[in-house]
């Protein structure tokens, strides 16, 4: 069985540690290493698409990054509890007629005893923006851990 740590139950340290595991990996925007740290039956809630399963989460991943271009993204942990994480984020983007839109949102993540995310409740919005407007510019991939924090950005 495959185990993914850190694992329940959270502590400060340890829910921080799996914010930005998360936040790594989306930004890779590698569909298939994504859902790997989700249970094979796993239940997200993104918008209006409700993905069940790891074969529907790579299918939904992979329509969300042909879309959205160019994406950067932003975790940070709002709270904590035994097996569940509560997460606030924004990402930037722009669609094909580069348009750049930043995204704000909030996730509930519950976790099973190996640490693989079984549930993912998302809600989103997107916020047209100028690009005179983006903060995130660190080239694709990682966030650089010099690069601010969402609180430090002001957002």
């Amino acid at each position: 069985m495959d185990t993914k740590p850190p694992i329940p139950p959270f502590d400060e340290a340890s829910a921080l540690r799996k914010v930005r595991l998360a936040e790594d990996a989306w930004n890779t925007r590698d569909p298939e290493a994504i859902a790997a740290v989700y249970t094979p039956d796993t239940i997200w809630r993104n918008r209006i698409e409700f993905p069940q399963g790891r074969a529907e989460v790579i299918a939904f991943l992979q329509r969300k990054w042909r879309r959205e271009l160019d994406y950067r993204l932003i975790k940070e942990l709002w709270a904590h509890r035994d097996d569940r994480l509560a997460v606030r984020f924004a990402y930037e983007w722009h669609d094909d007629s580069g348009q750049w839109y930043r995204a704000y949102g909030n996730e509930n993540w519950a976790f099973d005893a190996q640490g693989l995310m079984h549930t993912r409740l998302a809600s989103i919005n997107d916020l047209p923006i100028r690009d005179s407007d983006r903060l995130f510019f660190w080239p694709q991939g990682r966030r650089p851990d010099d690069h601010p924090s969402l609180s430090a950005l002001g957002l």
